[in-house]
Order: structure tokens, then C-alpha cells, then sequence
């Protein structure tokens, strides 16, 4: 049931709808991304996003900025119970530069009445670094 709660959520999250996302996560989620990854400097975010407010605003007004089409999430693995989950992922997308991103994570999750109540992301901050900064490629 946990890894299926996972599932629904990042399909909400890249959907960009804030009810979508909303409905997943709990009042006061928590989402705590490395310092300094090259989408939180982008899109003048925090690393550590404190409640379900913060957390929709980033996903349904920011993300889209930034990851402009063609997002996909690729699971490699989700291993969850009733309180806590761990998700790999590789995250794809067409950025507003047109570079590709791509970009594996690793997603560590609590849960508090089947919601999403905190997630630590772990990604490669200097692969991110260079798509996002880098010239458009031709």
C-alpha cells in the first residue's frame, strides 16, 4: 500500500495540478533537498520547504518554470511499510534552456495517516548543476 501512496504522489507532483499535489502530502509536510542543487538556486526555492503550502507552491508554480516538458519518473526500486519508504528514481524532463535533464535520486519518506509527511531527496547536485546551467545545446 506504502510504495502505491509514493507512486500517486509523484505522479501528482509532476502533474502540476496544487489540488493533485495537495491531496498527498500532510498539513505540515517537510521536503529537505541537498543546499544549494542547481533547481532550488534556479528557481530562487529553499532547500528545505516547510509545509503543504510551500511544498505545492514549488511543485504546481516553480517546477513547471524550470521543467518546461516531457517530465518522467522511472522507479528502480520502492521499498516501503506502514511509516517510512525509500524510492529510486530517475527523473527525465526538456528544461526551459532545452537541454535534457536526467538525474537519479534517491527518496527517503515518512508517512503519517497514508500521506506524505517528510521527504529527504538525495541527487547528484553536480550532474544537476551542469544541465541547468549549461549552454542550450544545438
Amino acid at each position: 500500500m506504502s510504495s502505491l501512496i509514493i507512486q500517486n504522489a509523484f505522479q501528482a507532483f509532476a502533474s502540476y495540478d496544487p489540488d493533485r499535489i495537495s491531496a498527498v502530502l500532510t498539513e505540515d509536510a517537510e521536503w529537505l533537498s541537498p543546499p544549494g542543487n542547481a533547481v532550488a538556486v534556479t528557481l530562487g526555492a529553499t532547500h528545505h520547504m516547510i509545509g503543504r503550502k510551500a511544498i505545492v507552491h514549488f511543485f504546481a508554480e516553480g517546477f513547471p518554470r524550470l521543467f518546461v516538458r516531457d517530465v518522467a519518473v522511472t522507479f528502480h526500486g520502492i521499498h516501503a511499510d506502514s511509516e517510512r519508504g525509500v524510492a529510486e528514481a530517475s527523473v527525465t524532463a526538456t528544461l526551459a534552456n532545452g537541454n535534457q535533464y536526467g538525474n537519479d535520486y534517491c527518496f527517503v519518506l515518512e508517512f503519517r495517516d497514508e500521506l506524505i509527511h517528510r521527504v529527504r531527496e538525495y541527487v547528484d547536485t553536480a550532474r544537476g548543476h551542469r544541465m541547468i546551467f549549461a549552454e542550450i545545446r544545438q
